[in-house]
Formats: C-alpha cells, structure tokens, sequence
C-alpha cells in the first residue's frame, strides 16, 4: 500500500488529504495490539541504568495499548486542546514510542526534539511551533533534563506544562510514572476534521543553510515513509527489530516505529551505541532486522557483532548520503543489506545491495520497492535540478514548513515548486546513459555531525562573539561525518560561555582540553565522534 502525493492543507493542523487513505498511526498500533495482545511489543535497553532512570521494560501490546490510552487520558485532562502541539526530549527507551503514540492518541502533535539540544535551539523550535507542554525524563547521562524543561518554559509564555518521567519530580512537573501502574483509562473524546489521517502527526526539526526548518508530517507521509523502508528490507510479519537511532528524526521514525506498526512485531530499543548491549540485543531478542549507522557497518561485521543466526536485514542509514560511495562491498552470506540514504527531513530512499555485495546505483527518475525488482512499487521520485542538485517528490515527502509560512518570506522554510519537488540541497551527478545517479556533496556550508547538521558559517560567529580570537573548524571523521574542533587562548572560559549560552554541547565540547586521538586500530575514538554516531553521554571502548 503506497499512498497517494499529498495536496497543499488549508487549514492548521492539516499536512493534506487522500479519499483512499483513512489510517492513522493509532489505527495501525489497535490493530496489532488486537491481533496479538499478549506478544513483546517494546523493549528497552539492558544497559538502561547506566544512563536513565528506571530498571530496564518488556511490555506486552496490551500493556502498551493501556499505557498509551493513560497518556493520551493524562493530556487531556489537563486541558490540552486537540493539536497541540507537545515538545518530547527522552532517550532510545520504551517511554519514547509510548509518549508519542499517547500523543497521537490524543489527537495532538508530537514533536520529539534531539537529545544533545539545549536551552538555545529547544527554545527556538518550541517557540516557533507554537509548543504549550514538553515531556522529558528526570536525567540522561549526568544532565539534568528537568532542569533544561524549566529553563525552557521560562523563556516561552505559552508553555503551560512540563510532564516527566523520573523519580525525582520537582515541583511544577507532572509526573507520568505513575501511569505504569494505573488503572484502565480512556482518553476524553474529541473530533478530527475530514479525514483523520491528514492530520498533522509528527514535527521534526531539519537544519539548512538558511536555519532551522520545522517540518511537519500527517499520518499518511510517515506511513508511505515506513513502507519504503519495508518493501526494501521485505521485513515479514512479526519482525523483531533493534533500532539504534533515538527517534527524533524523520529517518528513525520511518525505520523504527513504522516498520513495528507494519508488521505487528517486536521493537527492541538501543542508545548510545554500546556494544557489549548490542550484542546482547541481537541474541536475546532474536532480532531478524537492525537499523544501524551505516558507517559502522564495517566495524560491525569485523567485530562479529552480526554474526548472529536469525539475522536477516541490516538498515545502514547514511545520514551523509555522499559518503555511501566509499563503503566497502558487503561479504555476509546470511543477511541482506539495504543502504538508506536521508537527505536531511525531507526523505529517504533505499536501496539493497546487489547479489554480489556491490553498491547498487540509484535510477534517476523513478524509485521503486524493492529495487532490484521489476515489479516495485513507486515510493519516489528523483529530479536534477539546474544548479545540479537532488529534488525529491513523493509520497513520503513533506509541502511545507510547519506552521505554513507565506512564500515570499525570508524565514527559513521548506518549499515545494509546483510539481511538488523539494530541493535537498545535495549536490549529485547524472549518468544519462545509465539512467542513474550518484550524491556527491552535502548542502553548502554545511557540517554534519551524525544525525547533528549546523552552518558553519553561524558555528564561527557564535564562537567570534564568546572570543574574538577563537577559532573553531570542523574536520573529516570516519565514523560521524565530521568532528568539531576548537583553538582558543583560554578554552575553558570559551567553553564555559557557550555551556552558558545554551548550545548544543558538541560545540562546547570542540573547546574541550584533550589529548590527541588514538588511531582508529586501537578500537577507541573521541568521545565526540561517538556522541555523534547516535546519541551521546556514553563513551566507546
């Protein structure tokens, strides 16, 4: 089921319409809880006590079915108006999924922020979207995520409510344990205009040269989103997935929850990439599937972390499409590998290796699932547009900024011409004889740190303004695309301002006083690279 290009909305709250598509993603999740009530649906990670709260969690569908009626009964009732839009800033565990779908459930808006975010850029994406409540759990790491809610709210009059997860509630929080062992609740009713699944569902954040984009989705692009991944991987029914990407992305939702709607199976969550707890994962879960960064392949494979028997598909996400050029064939005889380039918020395409392990070239034109297939299904299109960049269209991809802004604005936005193309911004190479194409640079003046893009331009300034003789450039890395790095007379009083500032750390953190890295041979990186790799606060060994 693939649907249909989504139309222009003309009114708040919706992202477009379909007469033929009507499921939400709350739809999708009844029905596997109703199919299988009793099966694992989410489980956490083992290693949970080394960087939140709580003992690690397997719940049953129903037990998450209850769970996410609780949340959606708890917003509401605290006077919360159909989309609303509510700001998540949690870690890779079973209360990330349960506080979206509770949002949903909700008829509200989620909008899962990344983790490494603090005071500065949480601010101005809430603002702008119009946020009135935020939920985040008690710690991650040594930070302090109730702390950064309140600084928050501060800052943004129509924050009404800070819910959390933790034992260490302060004053001015709603708790949400506590729903962990409440009685059956139902959330209040309430009324979706036309049709439910055009609603706006999910909010992400993207980074372009011009700023920060919030891009909004309905219900009908993220499940087109999920199904390209799905018909790639041919996921079956009741998969066992391990997802190594918190979910506030576009590509992690798609990878992750989507394909565990789909296919009714067992979403088994991973943070901070540790792989003693990956390994542990893979073989006491059973997972057939991985979502993996797909510059960690390689190490992956060498390091026998995807040895296991019932493994079946291996999701390599390059978040810096440009790079997949330089991957290595693919030699594992028991498992298919399905390359996922993202090309910021806007999509992703997939594409599975070929028999004989070698990368295999993306068609220009059309984009079809499974791609070595004569008969797939069309999931996207692929442009070049005259200044020699990608533009996308599809179903899966987003008309415009969240709220809509008018066209002739400077503010940073997402655009669609009026075929409904979206121009990435990554540069690419047509091969007219072949029909294919190749990505072959990132946006301009951009840096990409994992899943983490800034400006460098806007990086250098932020710097000149805390020192003016401060300097700070970002260099090639193997692993996370690039890392930051700091030269300042006094780094520490320049790390210290921009700690104060309230800037994503991996900018403070270039200033860090360290020692120069161990080679790659060692089996160590900077603690940099692999904070960006997924998320951070737990370093590799």
């Amino acid at each position: 089921m693939i649907l249909s290009d989504p139309k222009s909305a003309t009114k708040p709250g919706l992202a477009g319409s379909s007469a033929d598509a009507q499921a939400t993603l709350d739809d999708i999740f009844r029905l596997a809880a109703a199919r299988r009530p009793d099966a694992i649906a989410l489980i956490d990670p083992p290693n949970r006590v080394s960087f939140t709260e709580g003992l690690p969690r397997r719940i049953s569908y129903a037990e998450a079915d209850r769970m996410i009626s609780a949340i959606a009964s708890r917003l509401r009732r605290l006077g919360l108006d159909t989309d609303t839009v509510v700001g998540i800033q949690l870690p890779n565990t079973v209360e990330a999924v349960l506080t979206i779908l509770g949002v949903l459930r909700a008829g509200m808006i989620a909008a899962p922020m990344p983790l490494l975010w603090r005071r500065a850029d949480a601010t101005e994406a809430l603002s702008r979207i119009g946020a009135k409540i935020i939920v985040t759990t008690s710690r991650v790491g040594d930070f302090d995520y109730f702390d950064l809610a309140m600084q928050v709210a501060v800052e943004i009059f129509p924050i009404r409510h800070i819910c959390g997860f933790g034992p260490k509630v302060g004053d001015g929080i709603v708790t949400l344990d506590d729903l962990f062992e409440s009685e059956e609740c139902e959330p209040l009713a309430f009324e979706l205009d036309g049709n439910p699944a055009a609603h706006v569902a999910i909010v992400t954040f993207d980074v372009t040269p011009n700023g920060l984009v919030a891009v909004a989705r309905n219900h009908m692009e993220l499940i087109a989103g999920g199904l390209a991944a799905l018909l790639e991987s041919k996921m079956k029914q009741d998969a066992a997935i391990l997802g190594c990407f918190a979910l506030s992305s576009f590509s992690s939702l798609a990878l992750t929850i989507l394909p565990w709607l789909l296919t009714g199976g067992t979403l088994s969550l991973h943070h901070s990439f540790d792989p003693e707890a990956f390994a542990t994962q893979c073989q006491d879960d059973r997972c057939d599937t991985v979502v993996v960064p797909g510059p960690l392949v390689p190490r992956l494979l060498e390091a026998g972390l995807l040895a296991h028997a019932e493994l079946r598909n291996v999701l390599a996400v390059w978040r810096a499409p440009e790079r997949l050029s330089i991957s290595p064939d693919w030699l594992h005889a028991g498992a298919r590998l399905i390359d996922v380039l993202v090309f910021g918020e806007t999509a992703l395409l997939g594409r599975h290796r070929a028999p004989d392990g070698r990368l295999a070239p993306l068609p220009a034109g059309q984009i079809l699932a499974p791609g070595l297939s004569n008969r797939g299904v069309l999931v996207a299109e692929i442009a070049r547009t005259e200044a020699g960049t990608v533009a996308i269209r599809g179903p899966m991809v987003p008309r415009h900024s969240f709220p809509p802004v008018a066209e002739d604005t400077d503010a940073p936005q997402l655009r669609a011409d009026a075929d409904g193309f979206v121009d990435t911004g990554y540069s690419c190479r047509l091969d007219q004889a072949a029909g294919t194409f190749s990505v072959t640079g990132p946006p301009p003046g951009m840096v990409s740190i994992g899943g983490y893009r800034f400006v460098l331009s806007e990086l250098e300034n932020l710097v000149g303004q805390v020192d003016a003789e401060a300097a700070l450039t970002a260099l090639p890395d193997a692993l996370a695309g690039h890392r930051l790095a700091g030269i300042a007379e006094n780094s520490t009083h320049v790390r210290a301002a921009l700690t104060v500032i309230g800037v994503n750390p991996l900018i403070a953190d270039a200033f860090l006083e360290r020692q120069r890295p161990k080679a790659a041979s060692s089996g160590r990186q900077d603690r940099q690279t692999w904070a960006a790799i997924d998320e951070p606060l737990i370093a590799i060994a």
